[in-house]
């Protein structure tokens, strides 16, 4: 007699999360390169989304074919497309940025838009002082030319590998290139460089007195386009502030830490830090 086949157990359904995860790019790096993350966030119950910066188009191809939306775009403009963005949510969502995405997310967050914000090598804010030499040279590209400051520079996979990929193969490097990179505005480099010598700066964030939710600062030390010392030297900055700051570092680790073979690492210790965190506000409101 046949025996019926056993049916495969249902997975339960995954809980959902009560705030979004809005993930924001840096320079030179597509808005879908975030796409992995948004798939294991998924799993975890968040709901996400990646918009680009203003000027972005919707593929890396399509921004490669015509860069000049993203000609002039600066980071006082980048702040106010992700706020118009967060003004049309329910809630206020929590944000994950990289580099010049993480600066972003800390003006967020310090700005009330955000509920959370994870910044993974984030550029420095006003106020950081130290000046690596290999930061130098990874902005060079860029800085070595006044003009590029209104218009947009692509890396080289040679300049992409000494930035981003110094801790991978060749042969990875030139992968990861190939598949996520497209040219970049130069005017947010230029703000930040000089941000300690301009009163009203859009590179600044109030690290001292803005009550804020909760901010956790990732730095790989090995990263050559933001080295450790900087986003130490950013932590610092929040040294005063009572609001929770918190600081982890990814041994080994480059600028490109969030897409190369080793990026789920650093999502996992994001969601375990956003599960620390991050509670449920029917939680605070029965405590």
């Amino acid at each position: 007699m046949a025996t019926e086949p056993e049916e495969s157990p249902v997975p339960p359904p995954v809980e959902s999360r009560p705030y979004p995860v809005l993930f924001i790019h840096g320079l030179w790096i597509h808005a879908s390169a975030w796409e992995s993350w948004q798939e294991l966030f998924a799993t975890h119950g968040y709901v996400t989304s990646a918009p680009g910066w203003p000027g972005d188009a919707d593929t890396v191809q399509q921004t490669r074919d015509d860069p000049s939306p993203l000609d002039g775009v600066g980071i006082e403009a980048i702040c106010r497309h992700y706020a118009d963005l967060i003004d049309a949510m329910p809630v206020r969502p929590i944000v994950v940025g990289h580099s010049f995405g993480g600066l972003i997310a800390q003006e967020l967050l310090a700005r009330g838009y955000a509920t959370a914000a994870v910044a993974i090598d984030p550029a420095p804010i006003k106020g950081v002082k130290v000046l690596p030499f290999s930061q130098l040279r990874s902005g060079l590209p860029v800085l070595g030319n006044p003009a590029n400051k209104k218009r947009t520079v692509s890396l080289t996979s040679k300049q992409f590998h000494y930035s981003f990929g110094n801790t991978l193969t060749e042969e990875e490097s030139d992968a990861l290139f190939a598949r996520w990179t497209i040219p970049g505005p130069g005017r947010p480099l230029f703000e930040d460089a000089t941000a300690n010598f301009v009163r009203d700066s859009p590179a600044a964030v109030d690290s001292h007195h803005a009550a804020r939710g909760p901010l956790l600062l990732i730095t790989g030390t090995e990263d050559h386009t933001v080295p450790r010392s900087v986003t130490e030297a950013v932590f610092a900055l929040y040294a005063d502030n009572p609001s929770i700051t918190e600081y982890r570092e990814l041994e080994g680790r480059g600028h490109s830490l969030t897409i190369d073979h080793g990026w789920r690492d650093v999502a996992q210790l994001t969601l375990e830090w956003l599960a620390e965190q991050v509670s449920d506000p029917a939680e605070e409101t029965s405590d």
